[in-house]
């Protein structure tokens, strides 16, 4: 066990372990391998049989990992330690056919298609997390459409919102994040087979024909021309899933911040052991958000890794492709560990509505300044408006009235605005604009996207 793994529960999740296993890893580029193989059998490259033989070798159960992380150090890369283990056990079945392993390839080719295929598989997992997260965030905003809280600017009190509307637009990014998702993939999932300059000069007149069937084997599609050093398609998956790791932890700081016990308005799932202090019995954590949080800090500068690195050289790349090779699953993997922390988060999230209430009543009216000086303003003027009613709220807060008992008793704004009418515009849940309106909007766009085709 590594040091790391001992904190995977928290940086990452079992699926996306699985798919950057070591294990994996090796037996995605043995994928490619056997593909290829047959590929150039069918295309008459290599002998029918030494294919047979090659793809049948393909399988992680017989390399030795240890063997193969030792003596990649020496070669530079895994590629190069994996096709001698492959050729020596092809060799023990067909000593011909080991002549055939890797013909026309180069490692990086390899290597390239071999993360195509796991990153294949951890978007799949990423997006149907992210629809089932969207789902409860769809149930999440419908459910507190109307329930009034406060809208906080620059930390402070500023008007009234809805729960509803805050949790929509969280749902709002999210849903933007499975478009790009799904946009990427069809960018991201082709092909690397160019051999060792890129021109698939090794293979001769069938090279684009074995390319093509490898392509087709792999459920690739083929791009118009090999990408040894240019990366903007590993580049793109990376600032994708930083994208979304970042408004997971925004998510995650707004729920935290409304977890603060001055404000206590939410409050992550209960269980035993969850958020538990070492040493004070009373104190219960935000864990989940923590977690989140922790992802979105570390994603950005390993996303700027990733742009950094697509400054390559030439034909083949000198450190910055070898600086990818841990960078991008790490991100997938904080990235999952963040959608996973947010999805039990969200599913047994606290809501306090009267406490809501209560702070938005904290400040004695004042929340509803706008509100009095804009109708008032139709009386004398906007300026004129602001200033009387900054001079109520200086009267609030000296003497600890009610806004609205400071409106009343005063005669000049009293004799333009009724009792009534200054009672209802300082009501809070009838000046939060068209919130239950945008969460609306946002639902309806939730419940087309899941009429489509599920896209993958």
């Amino acid at each position: 066990m590594t040091v790391s793994s001992l904190t995977a529960a928290l940086f990452s999740s079992p699926g996306m372990e699985r798919v950057f296993s070591a294990r994996n890893t090796v037996q995605c580029m043995l994928d490619v391998e056997a593909a290829l193989a047959t590929a150039q059998a069918r295309e008459g490259v290599i002998p029918h049989q030494a294919a047979v033989v090659i793809a049948a070798s393909c399988d992680v159960a017989h390399i030795d990992l240890d063997a193969l992380s030792r003596d990649a150090g020496a070669a530079g890369n895994l590629a190069i330690p994996l096709v001698k283990q492959l050729t020596a056990r092809v060799a023990m079945t067909d000593p011909e056919a080991a002549g055939y392993v890797h013909w026309g390839a180069t490692s990086q080719d390899v290597i390239d298609t071999g993360m195509v295929l796991q990153l294949r598989q951890a978007l799949s997992q990423i997006t149907v997390d992210l629809v089932a997260f969207a789902d409860q965030l769809a149930a999440l905003a419908l459910h507190h459409q109307s329930t009034p809280v406060i809208g906080r600017t620059w930390m402070q009190h500023a008007l009234p919102v809805t729960f509803g509307l805050k949790v929509a637009g969280w749902l709002d990014a999210v849903m933007r994040h499975q478009q790009r998702l799904g946009q990427l993939r069809t960018r991201l999932l082709v092909l690397q087979f160019g051999g060792a300059a890129g021109t698939l000069a090794s293979l001769g007149a069938p090279g684009l024909r074995v390319a093509s069937a490898l392509a087709d084997a792999l459920d690739l599609a083929l791009p118009a021309m090999p990408w040894h050093t240019q990366r903007d398609r590993v580049a793109e998956v990376a600032a994708v899933l930083g994208l979304l790791t970042g408004s997971l932890g925004k998510i995650a700081r707004d729920i935290a911040l409304h977890s603060q016990t001055e404000v206590a308005e939410l409050a992550e799932p209960a269980a035993e052991g969850r958020g538990a202090s070492s040493t004070m019995p009373h104190k219960r954590n935000p864990v989940g958000c923590a977690a989140a949080l922790t992802a979105a800090l570390r994603v950005p500068a390993l996303v700027s890794t990733m742009l950094s690195a697509m400054v390559q050289e030439q034909e083949r790349a000198l450190g910055g492709w070898q600086a990818e090779w841990d960078t991008l699953p790490e991100i997938a993997r904080l990235c999952s560990a963040a959608l996973s922390q947010m999805h039990q988060v969200v599913s047994g999230l606290q809501v306090d509505t009267r406490r809501m209430r209560e702070n938005i009543d904290a400040t004695r009216g004042l929340v509803m300044a706008e509100a009095v000086s804009l109708a008032l303003g139709q009386h004398i003027g906007r300026a004129a408006a602001h200033e009387w009613v900054e001079h109520a709220c200086n009267t609030s807060l000296s003497s600890g009235l009610h806004l609205l008992q400071v409106l009343q008793a005063d005669p000049k704004i009293s004799t333009m605005l009724s009792g009534a009418a200054l009672e209802k515009l300082c009501d809070p849940t009838v000046y939060s604009g068209e919130s239950t309106t945008f969460v609306s909007r946002v639902l309806a766009v939730h419940a087309h996207r899941k009429d489509e085709p599920h896209q993958e």
